[in-house]
């Protein structure tokens, strides 16, 4: 039986541009086909807006690209609820980034794990997090 996984948001985009950059055992776990891979609804939030800062190229747009990625990464979206918005406040975290937040409160909410590389999220209490080294950038 698999596990519910949702991916944070660079996980998405490693996923669906640069799967070399994933460790091989994260990998691993997006591509077996017992586990479900969601995807916050901010996510796309979160695409659109670095795409439009510049700090992500998202091609041919960033409509396009989400669409892309949900359909070949088989993402299910995960829909932001008020039961998500009151536990994002609940959460104690690191970090204030109202993202963040709300992509480790839709993890609780739906019982999933929170694949990230983000160190911030690495230890949330009531969150499983499946933790991604950053990959060692090539010279």
């Amino acid at each position: 039986m698999g596990v519910r996984l949702l991916l944070d948001t660079h996980i998405i985009v490693w996923a669906a541009s640069d799967a070399a950059r994933l460790e091989p055992r994260v990998a691993a776990l997006l591509t077996d086909t017992r586990n479900e891979l969601w995807m916050s609804a901010v996510s796309a939030w979160e695409l659109a807006m670095l795409a439009e800062r510049g700090r992500l190229d998202l091609r041919p747009d960033a409509d396009r690209w989400i669409a892309a990625a949900v359909a070949g990464l088989g993402l299910r979206e995960a829909p932001l609820t008020s039961a998500i918005a009151l536990e994002s406040r609940r959460l104690t975290l690191p970090t204030q980034d109202p993202a963040d937040r709300f992509i480790a409160a839709t993890a609780r909410v739906h019982e999933c794990s929170l694949v990230t590389a983000d160190a911030a999220l690495r230890r949330i209490s009531g969150v499983r997090v499946v933790f991604c080294r950053r990959p060692k950038l090539r010279p």
